[in-house]
């Protein structure tokens, strides 16, 4: 890999404009606007909808299963982003999956604090099931605050005695709103993405009235017990390491089938730059492979 593209995107976070940590309606603007602003390409087709009252947009590629679908969670620390600025990093999982992705635009904090996002990704789910589309047949995957939402989801949907869906897959997750993991600091002057500072002013706005080791807010303090096979990725150079790689041991601690992939000199949420980096591509290749192996898997055993 090239140690010249890590060293290009650590600039291109380094100068971008957002401020995360600044005012939530100008930080929305510039995100959305931020990502939004490279063309999806043009076999991409995105359509709005609803999954029961929840808002989606859903994104296939060629040759997308049909049969198959990936319910996607995107990143923005609980308070920027949407399904519409997750549609480029979803059709990039989508194209490796071959399936289309369902992306979930859940309420945002502070207006909706926890457990509001929570709540609609259980009841996307729930609606997916209700259309018809087994259980097997889904794969959970989420970026960032979207990944530690997405283990979040599979938690309460596991207590609500739905059936599991056949995998998931997190990027970067922001699973401990404690934020106190020990590259919060050991990891700073490297991470040119995120600050502990602003993760904790966000997980004020998320939390509310919450404790912040509320285990559907940081699913690092949860048991997770019963979940579906889980692929973990996240880049060295991010203060979210330690989140990652604590939350795969507690998954292996309670039996979970766990895959933790740490990329070496890449940021938060790299695999969103495969046009310019060759490690994305292959993080992305590997969560393909990941899904599509796990559906092959669930759709096999008995009963299904």
């Amino acid at each position: 890999m090239s140690a010249q593209q890590r060293r290009d995107l650590d600039a291109l976070f380094r100068h971008a404009p957002l401020d995360l940590g600044g005012d939530v309606t100008a930080a929305r603007d510039v995100f959305h606007a931020m990502m939004t602003s490279i063309p999806l390409p043009p076999d991409v087709t995105t359509v709005d909808g609803l999954l029961g009252e929840i808002p989606v947009v859903t994104v296939d590629t060629p040759g997308s299963d049909p049969d198959r679908v990936l319910l996607y969670f995107h990143g923005g620390a609980y308070v920027v982003g949407s399904a519409a600025t997750a549609a480029g990093l979803a059709a990039d999982v989508s194209r490796r999956a071959g399936a289309r992705a369902v992306c979930v635009d859940y309420r945002l904090a502070p207006e909706h604090p926890f457990p509001a996002a929570v709540d609609d990704a259980v009841a996307a789910y729930r609606a997916l099931l209700d259309e018809g589309v087994p259980a097997e047949r889904i794969a959970f995957v989420g970026e960032s605050a979207g990944g530690g939402l997405t283990v979040a989801a599979l938690v309460a949907l596991r207590d609500a005695g739905l059936p599991r869906p056949a995998s998931a897959a997190v990027f970067s997750p922001w699973a401990d709103l404690t934020v106190s993991g020990a590259s919060a600091t050991g990891k700073a002057a490297l991470d040119p993405a995120l600050t502990a500072e602003v993760l904790r002013t966000r997980a004020r706005d998320y939390l509310g009235a919450t404790a912040a080791k509320e285990p559907l807010a940081s699913p690092v303090f949860a048991d997770l017990t019963g979940l579906p096979p889980l692929l973990v990725q996240v880049g060295s150079h991010e203060i979210l390491l330690d989140d990652a790689v604590r939350l795969a041991a507690r998954a292996g601690a309670d039996d979970v089938h766990v895959e933790l992939q740490v990329w070496p000199e890449v940021p938060h949420v790299f695999q969103a730059f495969a046009a310019v980096l060759d490690d994305a591509v292959d993080a992305l290749e590997a969560a393909g492979r990941f899904t599509r192996a796990h559906w092959d898997a669930a759709e096999a055993a008995p009963g299904t």
